[in-house]
C-alpha cells in the first residue's frame, strides 16, 4: 500500500542529474529511509543521466513510499528506446566498461526488484529497495542453572517504576525508586532521565539512552546515579505507551542487575501443536553477547568489549580489527580505557619478538611493565596485566580481543582459554558485520564519488575548483584540507587553498602551515604521511599527490586531530577523490590558458584603441559570443589614409578559431596597407580577395563594407563605400528617413575575377551612418529574426542621438530581441555628422 508519493521533472541538461539526486535523497530522508538512500541515489543517478543525457528529454521522477519500501520510477519522452540489444560477438549490456546498460546493470544488482514498461509516450524504468528487517529492542537470556546458583535478594524485591514523558523526563517515580536510588521522588520528577543515567556505550556508538527511549520496546542493563553519587548496576524494561491524552510516555521498570530474573524475556521457541514454551538457548554466540545481538557492527563491537570485560571481572577491555593486508590492528571499540585511546587508532601486528608481542595467538600478559611494548594500545594506561586473544575465520585473522586490570599477575590461562572460546563465537558474527560496514561504506563512496564527479565537471574556473576540493573533503572525509598547487616543474609548491570545519580556525591554520616547509611533491599515488606537521599543526596529517596529464599539479594535504586516526577506507576515498579532483583543476588550468591566448589574439585582430576622426563622431560596440574560449570572426577599423582622408571596414569571418582568425587579421592589415599605397576601394578588396583564395585550404570568405570618409568643413562629410556580401549601411536623415547607403556586391573568397564598383555618397550635418555585421540583423527568436527591416525600424527612432547613443540603442533592441544570449559575434559601428550648433 503506498502511504506518500514524491515527484519532480527536470529538464534535459547536465545540471539536472545533480538535481534529480537530491531530490530523491532528501525525499527519502525525510520519509525516515535513510539505510536506503545511497542506493536510492546512485540508481537515480544513472537512470536520470541516460534520460537528460542520451535520450535528451525531460526526466519525470517519482517515489513511492510503501509500509516497507520505496520505489523509485524514472520516466522519460523517448519510448522507442528500448533495451540495449546484444548482438552476436559483442559484449553483453551489463558490462562496467560499456555506457548502454550500466544503469541497469546497478539496478540488477542493487535493487529488491526492478524492470521497464513503455507507453505510447514514455518510457518507465523503476526499481525497488526494501528497508532492512530491524528487531525492536536488545533481549537476552542466560542458561538454565542449580537452584544454589541462584542470586541473592533482599527479603522483599523491590522494582522501581518510572514514567517518562516524551521529552526524556520523568513524570513519575514509585516509592520503590526513592528506596532503591535514594532520590526522593519531588527531586526526581521533572529531571532529564539521561541525568541520572550511567550509559555503559562508548559516545558516537551503538544505541545511547536517548535512542533506547524511542524504541517501541527495550531491554538491557545500564547503571543509575544515587543520590550519593554512586552508580547502581540496573537492569530495566522499557514500554512506550500512551497516557490518557493520547501523547507517547515511556513506562521504566527496574530493578538491581543481579535481579534481572524478575524482568528479562526469556528465549521461546515453538513446540509441537504451537505451544511455546521456555527454552534454554543452545548456541554458545547467544549466550556471551546476547539475543538478538546488535545488527550494527559498533553496536556489536561495543557489546562484545562490555561482556568480554565482565566475563574476567577486568578493568577495561579492547578489541581490534585487521586492515586488508592484516599488516595493522584498528581500534574499533574499547571499556574502561582513556578517552585517548580513540577508534580508528593503529598498532601494528607483530609488536615484539615473543609470543606477548604476537596477535595471531592467545597470550597472557603478567606484567606489561616487564615487557614495555607487548600491548601497545594499553601503554600509559596503568594498566598491568592482560590477555589477548585472536579472532579468527577459517584460519585467517580478522582481529584481536583483549581484556585487563591495574593489577600484576591477574590472569591464568584458563581464563585465556575462557576468552578464546568466547572470541571464537563471535569471529564470524563480527566478519560479517564488518563485511556488511564495508559494502555500505563502498556504497556511500560510491554515490559521494559520482556527486563529486558532477560537481567537479561543472566548473572550469581554477579558485572555484580548489574551493570544491576542500569543501568536499571537509567534514566529510578529514577535519582540515590544505591544496598546494604547482605552476609548473620548475616551481615550489603554493599554498591555495585552506578550509577547516571550524571557520574561525582557518586564518591560525594558514599562519602555522606558513611556518612548515610544503610537503615534497612526489609522483607515487596513494597517501602518505606527513610528519613535518606534527609540531606545528598537530594531529595526523596525510599528503595525496595530484596527478594529472603525467604530472604532478599540487597536493592534497588532510588532517585530523591528535585523538582521532584516518580510516583506511576514507584513505581509499580521498585517494580516488584526489585523481578526480587533479583532472578538473588541470582542465581548468588548461581552459583558463586557452581562454587568455583567445582573448589576446582577439584583442590583436582589433584596433588598439577607440577610433577617431576629426569633425565626425565615431562609435564601435564589439561583443563576443560565448565564454571567450572562441576567437570570433567579426572585425572593424578606422584608420587615417592620408591627410583628410580616413578609411573604414567592418567585416564578417565564416565560423570562428584559428582559421578564422588567420583571414581576420590579414584582411584588417592588408586594408590599411593596400589603402595606404594609394589603391581605390574595389583595387583594395580584388587584390585582398587573392590573398585570401591563396591561403588553400585556410581559405574562408568574407563578407567586407570598405569606405574612405572625406570630412567637409560644412560638418558633413563625401564617402565612397564597397559592400562585399556584407549588411548594407544604414543612412539616417535628420527628419527620420532611413536608406541603405550601398548596394550589394559579391562576397570575398570564392571567386577568382571579382568585378566590384565604387559608390559614392554625400553624408549631410546631422546624418547618421550605421553599419553592421549579421550578428545583429540574424538576430532570432524562433523562427522570427530582426533582419534588416527590424534595424532600420529601430534606427528611426534614433533621431537627433549622438553617435554613442545610437550604437547603444541598437545594442539594447538586438539583445531584447530574444529571451537567449546571443549566439553570433556583434559588431556595431556608428557615424555621425555634427551640426554646427552641436558645438555651441
Amino acid at each position: 500500500m503506498i502511504t506518500a508519493r514524491a515527484a519532480a521533472s527536470f529538464d534535459p541538461q547536465g545540471r539536472s542529474v545533480a538535481a534529480a539526486r537530491a531530490f530523491v535523497r532528501d525525499t527519502l530522508q525525510g520519509w525516515g529511509f535513510s539505510d536506503i538512500v545511497d542506493d536510492a541515489v546512485v540508481l537515480t543517478s544513472e537512470l536520470v543521466t541516460n534520460a537528460v543525457v542520451h535520450a535528451g528529454t525531460r526526466a519525470e521522477v517519482l517515489c513511492l513510499r510503501t509500509e516497507d519500501g520505496v520505489r523509485v520510477e524514472v520516466a522519460d519522452r523517448y519510448p522507442e528506446r528500448e533495451l540495449p540489444l546484444q548482438h552476436p560477438g559483442e559484449r553483453p549490456y551489463a558490462d562496467p566498461d560499456r555506457e548502454n546498460g550500466r544503469g541497469l546493470m546497478l539496478c540488477a544488482a542493487l535493487a529488491t526488484r526492478w524492470g521497464v514498461e513503455y507507453t505510447a509516450t514514455h518510457k518507465h524504468v523503476w526499481f525497488r529497495l526494501d528497508m532492512p528487517d530491524r528487531p525492536v529492542g536488545t533481549r537476552s537470556a542466560g542458561p538454565v542453572v542449580p537452584d544454589q546458583l541462584l542470586p541473592l535478594a533482599d527479603s522483599r524485591v523491590r522494582v522501581a517504576v518510572l514514567q517518562i514523558d516524551s521529552a526524556g523526563t520523568v513524570s513519575a517515580w514509585n516509592e520503590d525508586a526513592e528506596i532503591i536510588f535514594g532520590h526522593l521522588a519531588s527531586k526526581a520528577v521533572g529531571r532529564p532521565l539521561a541525568e541520572l543515567a550511567a550509559w555503559p556505550q562508548t559516545p558516537g556508538t551503538g544505541t545511547g539512552i536517548a535512542e533506547a527511549l524511542r524504541l517501541s520496546r527495550w531491554e538491557g542493563s545500564y547503571g543509575i546515579r544515587g543520590a550519593d553519587g554512586r552508580v547502581i548496576p540496573i537492569y530495566a524494561s522499557h514500554l512506550r505507551v500512551r497516557d490518557a491524552h493520547g501523547e507517547p510516555s515511556i513506562v521504566c521498570l527496574l530493578v538491581h542487575d543481579d535481579e534481572r530474573a524478575l524482568l528479562q524475556s526469556p528465549v521461546r521457541v515453538p513446540m509441537d501443536g504451537g505451544q511455546l514454551t521456555e527454552s534454554r538457548p543452545t548456541d554458545p554466540f547467544e549466550i556471551f553477547i546476547g539475543s538478538p545481538a546488535p545488527d550494527d557492527l559498533d553496536g556489536l563491537l561495543q557489546r562484545t568489549v562490555e561482556r568480554a570485560r565482565d566475563l574476567l571481572d577486568a578493568d577495561s577491555a579492547f578489541l581490534l580489527l585487521a586492515t586488508d593486508d592484516e599488516t595493522e590492528l584498528e581500534v574499533r571499540a574499547t571499556t574502561g580505557l582513556p578517552s585517548t585511546r580513540q577508534r580508528f587508532a593503529r598498532v601494528p601486528v607483530e609488536a615484539g619478538t615473543n609470543r606477548y608481542g604476537s596477535a595471531r595467538m592467545p597470550a597472557v600478559h603478567e606484567d606489561l611493565v616487564v615487557v614495555p611494548g607487548a600491548v601497545p594500545l594499553l601503554e600509559a594506561t596503568g594498566m598491568r596485566s592482560a590477555i589477548t586473544v585472536p579472532l579468527k575465520v577459517e584460519g585467517r585473522l580478522t582481529g584481536s580481543l583483549g581484556v585487563a586490570a591495574e593489577v600484576p599477575g591477574r590472569y591464568s590461562n584458563d581464563d585465556a582459554l575462557r576468552l578464546q572460546f568466547a572470541a571464537d563465537r563471535i569471529a564470524l558474527a563480527v566478519e560479517s558485520a564488518r563485511l556488511g560496514e564495508l559494502e555500505r561504506l563502498r556504497r556511500g563512496s560510491l554515490s559521494f564519488l559520482v556527486e563529486a564527479s558532477d560537481l567537479l565537471a561543472g566548473t572550469l574556473d581554477r579558485d572555484q575548483t580548489l574551493a570544491l576540493m576542500a569543501q568536499m573533503t571537509v567534514p566529510t572525509l578529514a577535519t582540515w584540507c590544505a591544496v598546494y598547487t604547482i605552476a609548473d616543474p620548475a616551481s615550489d609548491p603554493f599554498l591555495s587553498y585552506v578550509l577547516h570545519e571550524d571557520e574561525e580556525r582557518i586564518d591560525g591554520l594558514k599562519a602555522l602551515l606558513a611556518q612548515v616547509s610544503p610537503p615534497e611533491p612526489v609522483r607515487e599515488s596513494g597517501a602518505r604521511p606527513w610528519p613535518e606537521t606534527s609540531l606545528a599543526v598537530g594531529g595526523e596529517t596525510v599528503v595525496l599527490p595530484l596527478l594529472a596529464r603525467n604530472r604532478v599539479i599540487g597536493m592534497l594535504t588532510l588532517g585530523k586531530p591528535s585523538e582521532e586516526h584516518f580510516r583506511q577506507e576514507i584513505l581509499e576515498l580521498a585517494e580516488d577523490l584526489s585523481r578526480r579532483a587533479a583532472l578538473a583543476l588541470d582542465n581548468a588550468r588548461l581552459y583558463s590558458e586557452r581562454t587568455a591566448i583567445s582573448r589576446s589574439l582577439q584583442r590583436s585582430l582589433l584596433p588598439p584603441g577607440s577610433p577617431t576622426i576629426p569633425g565626425i563622431e565615431v562609435e564601435v560596440i564589439y561583443r563576443a559570443a560565448g565564454e571567450g574560449n572562441e576567437v570570433g570572426g567579426d572585425f572593424y577599423d578606422v584608420f587615417p589614409i592620408r591627410p583628410g582622408v580616413y578609411g573604414f571596414a567592418i567585416g564578417d569571418v565564416c565560423g570562428t578559431g584559428p582559421e578564422a582568425a588567420a583571414v581576420t587579421g590579414l584582411a584588417r592589415h592588408a586594408l590599411r596597407l593596400l589603402a595606404r599605397e594609394g589603391l581605390g576601394g574595389p583595387a583594395v578588396l580584388e587584390r585582398l580577395n587573392a590573398a585570401i583564395l591563396d591561403e588553400g585550404d585556410r581559405s574562408r570568405f568574407l563578407t567586407l563594407l570598405y569606405g574612405e570618409l572625406h570630412p567637409q568643413p560644412d560638418g558633413g562629410a563625401h564617402m565612397k563605400v564597397v559592400c562585399a556580401g556584407h549588411p548594407l549601411p544604414l543612412r539616417l536623415r535628420p527628419n527620420g528617413e532611413v536608406t541603405s547607403a550601398a548596394d550589394p556586391q559579391p562576397l570575398l573568397g570564392v571567386l577568382d575575377d571579382l568585378d566590384l564598383y565604387e559608390q559614392t555618397l554625400t553624408l549631410d550635418p546631422g546624418d547618421v551612418l550605421l553599419c553592421v555585421t549579421d550578428g545583429v540583423t540574424e538576430r532570432r527568436e524562433g523562427t522570427r529574426m530582426l533582419g534588416d527591416d527590424g534595424l532600420a525600424e529601430v534606427l528611426t527612432t534614433c533621431t537627433g542621438l549622438t553617435a554613442g547613443a545610437v550604437a547603444s540603442r541598437v545594442l539594447r533592441a538586438v539583445e531584447r530581441f530574444a529571451a537567449e544570449p546571443a549566439s553570433d559575434d556583434m559588431a556595431i559601428l556608428a557615424f555621425r555628422m555634427p551640426r554646427q550648433r552641436d558645438g555651441d
